[in-house]
């Protein structure tokens, strides 16, 4: 194939996922106000996790999405299913836009809602899947990392975008038109978007792999039987999903995701000064996501996954420690004269006035942390009062930050670029898109999606303990996983046959630690179900509730059951060199 019509092909697919990806993250980019439209203000806490919980669901169902549209992608092809993914992702973005608040349907908002995002998270379960192979099938072998590397950049992509569109709409008008109806324009841009993307794809020919085995009659008849119903398969797909894409999955998520709910949520820091720091380093950090790719192609993709999560274990605790003390305003000089107190009345649509209080504080590196009452008043009575607090720090810090954060991108890069590569090799092309889907969106949904909400309900745990560092306690989820895939990682993958004595004698500790990974199966049975799952579900409090629920429900069965098998396998040595 000419360069220029593989340029062409990589351009189509990666501009068609970024705008998919966009419409994925700008539910998750606007959780904070969501959490006021669509569900109770009674608890803040509850109604933050609940809509983090209902992001998480849109990825939940994302391994769903994979066998649904792998299945089909396997059947008839790559082109139509994942522009069929196009139409109900845009679809179902520009609808949520629409949906009336909770205040005005009460228990219907957040129920449609969720339905939704659980058919955004179908959509974007067929996306990356058919995008990756699509493009893998049109490139040269030996250049495979390079190009379908362009697809793990779409993600950060989208992520830009959504982030860009949010600042554009939320700074051209006032704050109050922001929070009444403003933040619904995001959602109904994608309209457009989704136009742009299907004029561009519906032009894409078809992947030459697939419609010559399609030709030759090689194609599965059944391809989710043949990918999940053969052992020799689904050792395959056990392998792919906790000794590759569980550890990249959560490292992407605890990264690129959660900073921004760190940093705002959790540090206080100004939403459009956190939404440029993140975007910078995204930008900044993109082009390593194509040169990790590129290197892969020439020093082998093994070593580079394997660095980018063991960098991702070390590295984590580190860098967010940094970023709580750099956006700390404890150890600052205070200019008391510039100290200010504001107070406003504002008459709200229903009738009802609030008065807000703003506290000042200017420090003398020029930082700028104010404090905020909101105080509502319902026909003469005084409501319950919102406390809240916004920092905005100094330029030297704020560059600080955006370091930090192109530091989390570069080791995400590490890993994740050369991963897809990796994965569209180690299945045949007849029920490819079938298989590389379901580790990928099982990790990057289940396990990956549920970082920024389980790290949520760990950071308040611990700060309600008094952990001096609570704010680093959320990344014990995410680390845990990464180390259990680097093990796996290290002693079962390969990237060719192995071949050689010394590989040969790693057979009986890969059987011995088969024993292991069924024991650890089994604990974390145990530990999902009688230790958070049933007590947190038990204890009458609502964020505990969402917590025991998803741990119980969701992370417990796949985590426990893919664990065993993977485990079983190995120590029957159907891993053995």
């Amino acid at each position: 194939m000419r360069p220029h019509s593989l340029r062409s092909i990589i351009t189509t697919a990666t501009v068609g996922t970024v705008i998919e990806w966009y419409d994925f993250f700008i539910f998750g980019g606007l959780a904070s106000i969501i959490s006021s439209q669509f569900f109770p203000k009674e608890n803040p806490t509850a109604a933050f996790l609940a809509t983090l919980a209902t992001f998480a669901a849109g990825l939940v169902v994302r391994p769903f999405g994979a066998l649904f549209f792998g299945r089909l992608g396997d059947l008839i092809g790559r082109k139509y299913t994942f522009m069929a993914t196009l139409v109900l992702m845009g679809g179902s973005t520009f609808v949520t836009g629409l949906v009336p608040s909770y205040e005005r349907i009460g228990f219907f908002a957040p129920l449609i809602v969720l339905i939704l995002r659980l058919l955004q998270g179908l959509a974007i379960g067929g996306e990356t899947g058919g995008a990756t192979t699509f493009v893998a099938e049109h490139a040269p072998v030996r250049e495979r990392g390079f190009w379908t590397s362009w697809i793990q950049v779409a993600g950060p992509c989208g992520l830009l975008l959504s982030f860009g569109v949010i600042l554009l709409t939320k700074n051209a008008m006032s704050s109050t038109d922001w929070e009444s109806w403003g933040w619904r324009i995001p959602f109904l841009v994608s309209a457009i978007l989704v136009g742009i993307s299907i004029y561009i794809r519906k032009s894409m020919a078809e992947s030459p792999l697939f419609v010559e085995a399609k030709q030759a009659g090689r194609t599965s008849k059944n391809p989710l039987k043949e990918a999940l119903g053969k052992k020799e398969n689904l050792k395959v797909v056990l392998l792919a999903t906790f000794g590759l894409t569980l550890g990249i999955g959560v490292a992407s998520y605890a990264s690129i995701v959660y900073v921004q709910n760190f940093l705002i949520k959790f540090r206080f820091l100004d939403y459009n000064q956190t939404s440029q720091i993140v975007m910078l380093g995204l930008l900044l950090g993109n082009p390593f996501y194509v040169f990790f790719g590129w290197l892969s192609d020439r020093v082998g993709r093994k070593p580079l996954l394997m660095l980018g999560l063991l960098l991702a274990i070390f590295c984590f605790r580190p860098i967010y420690g940094q970023m709580y003390r750099t956006t700390s305003t404890a150890q600052r000089t205070e200019n008391k004269a510039a100290q200010e107190l504001t107070v406003s009345y504002t008459l709200l649509p229903n009738g009802d006035s609030l008065r807000t209080t703003t506290n000042t504080q200017v420090f003398t590196d020029g930082t700028v942390q104010q404090s905020i009452e909101k105080q509502s008043f319902k026909q003469g009575e005084m409501g319950e009062a919102e406390l809240s607090q916004v920092i905005t720090i100094n330029t030297a810090d704020r560059w600080t930050l955006i370091g930090l954060t192109l530091l989390l991108v570069i080791i995400c890069a590490l890993s994740a670029s050369p991963s897809t590569a990796f994965l569209v090799e180690m299945f045949p092309i007849q029920i490819r898109y079938t298989s590389f889907s379901l580790p990928y969106h099982i990790s990057y949904g289940i396990f990956g999606g549920m970082a920024p909400v389980i790290a949520t309900y760990l950071i308040e745990k611990a700060n309600l303990g008094r952990d001096a560092q609570y704010y680093l306690a959320g990344l014990n989820y995410p680390i845990l996983l990464m180390s259990i895939s680097l093990v796996i990682g290290l002693l079962y993958l390969h990237e060719k046959p192995a071949v050689g004595t010394w590989v040969k004698r790693l057979n009986p500790l890969k059987k011995f630690m088969g024993l292991l990974w069924m024991l650890l199966g089994l604990a974390a049975a145990y530990f999902g179900i009688f230790e958070l799952g049933i007590p947190k579900v038990s204890s009458g409090h609502p964020d505990d509730l969402i917590f025991g629920l998803i741990a119980m429900l969701i992370i417990t069965p796949v985590a426990s059951i893919g664990l065993f098998l993977f485990g079983k396998y190995a120590w029957q040595g159907s891993y053995s060199s």
